[in-house]
């Protein structure tokens, strides 16, 4: 659920307040890597300070735990609220990270193959190939196929040759 800015000046500190507030777009996107690295790892220790004494104000809700402090624990609303605007910066900030990293990664990607084909052009300039010699220029043109026929062409002669033998033969008898 979204939370105001109002709602959130009432559960956090001054600090806690400027710090929430470096997490949000225009001061986000304008902190440098060592900044934001920094930024994380006090968002990320006042989260956790938050969890805990909501776990241990749950403790002395229930029972568990002795009160520490003056007064024991009627609620952990406030401390749980805090914890959860703290979790939400903490949450900016990563999303805010990893955007960086895909952007640095798709510009070393558009590095390498920028790099990888100057080599390439490189190399075929390099490349030594023989001449392709005499080419045909119009190409080759095939032979007209022969137009088929039932008879074997070689047999024609052959079955001409039999006949006269066989007609020879009668005729000298």
């Amino acid at each position: 659920m979204a939370r105001g800015i109002k709602e959130e000046r009432r559960w956090l500190s001054a600090d806690e307040l400027a710090l929430v507030e470096k997490t949000r777009h225009p001061a986000l996107g304008l902190l440098a890597d060592r900044d934001l690295i920094e930024l994380r790892k006090l968002v990320r220790d006042r989260r956790d300070r938050a969890r805990d004494i909501a776990a241990r104000q749950r403790r002395e809700l229930r029972g568990k735990a002795p009160p520490k402090g003056a007064q024991p624990a009627t609620s952990d609303a406030g401390t749980r609220e805090k914890r959860d605007v703290l979790a939400a910066a903490l949450k900016r900030i990563n999303t805010e990270e990893a955007r960086r990293q895909t952007k640095a990664a798709k510009a070393e990607l558009v590095d390498s193959a920028k790099r990888a084909l100057e080599l390439r052009r490189a190399a075929e300039t390099k490349t030594i190939r023989p001449e392709a010699g005499q080419t045909a220029h119009e190409g080759f043109h095939p032979k007209a196929s022969p137009a088929y026929s039932l008879r074997n062409p070689a047999k024609l002669g052959a079955i001409s040759q039999h006949n006269k033998n066989v007609q020879a033969k009668r005729d000298s008898r």
